[in-house]
Order: structure tokens, then sequence, then C-alpha cells
């Protein structure tokens, strides 16, 4: 097992690498006329989402929204009014809270589509037995 300082000279490692290699956070700021969480990147790119986009978030007043801190690594933000933590990498990847949260979120809005065309499909479609089964390959 790797003593503790050969884990930290390892850890040390990997964030300089990823300081170099990835962009990073340089500044934030909360827009309240965009309604906008504003990131700007060491890439000279900005980044910004809605509020009530993210997992604690959702529900914040402007007054919270606008203490944002920059984690040491450079690569997270801090909501310290809300405790609520993000990774830059996952905000662009449009993870804004974790699994379950997300899963919640979209499937809130799956299938709330209602339609003329879409309820006539469903008719037709259950009068003919509803979906194909499936069918065992091999």
């Amino acid at each position: 097992m790797a003593t503790f300082e050969e884990q930290f000279r390892a850890a040390t490692e990997r964030a300089e690498t990823r300081l170099r290699t990835e962009p990073h956070i340089e500044k934030a700021h909360y827009d309240p006329k965009l309604g906008r969480v504003v990131v700007s990147l060491s890439n000279h790119a900005w980044f910004a989402f809605r509020p009530e986009d993210a997992q604690g978030l959702e529900s914040a007043t402007d007054v919270e929204l606008k203490v944002i801190k920059i984690t040491p690594s450079t690569f997270g933000l801090h909501f310290p009014l809300l405790d609520a933590f993000f990774d830059i990498a996952d905000l662009m990847q449009g993870h804004f809270g974790t699994r379950k949260w997300m899963a919640v979120r979209l499937g809130a809005a799956g299938g709330a589509v209602k339609s003329k065309a879409k309820s006539a499909a469903a008719r037709a479609n259950g009068k003919l037995g509803g979906r194909p089964r499936k069918t065992a390959a091999g």
C-alpha cells in the first residue's frame, strides 16, 4: 500500500496535469438580468446555465445566487449560502445534479407532450394489439 506521501504526490501530479490540460474557472457570477450563472474559463470561453436547472439552486433567490466561490482546485463552483457544489466538467456535459435527481427531472418531462396526433396514434396502436413483442435473437 502506498504511503501518505506517495498518495499526496500522485494526487498533486494529477491536479497539475488537469490544470495544464483542461479549462478551469477564472471567474463566476450570477447575472439576474439574464437569469444565468455565468462562468469564465481559462481558455477564454464562457459557460452559462439557468439556476433552476441545477440541483440545489432550483428555488434560490438572487441574493443566494450572488455568493459564488471558486473551489481551490479552480474546477468547481460553491454556492455557500445554499451548500451546493458543482464541477465545471460535469456542468459543461449537462450534468446539473446527481443521476437520481437528473432522472427524476428528465422523467417528469418524458411523455408529457399531449397532442391530438399522439392520442390518435396511441389509440390506433392499441387497436392493433399494442407494441409488438420482442423476439429472441438466435
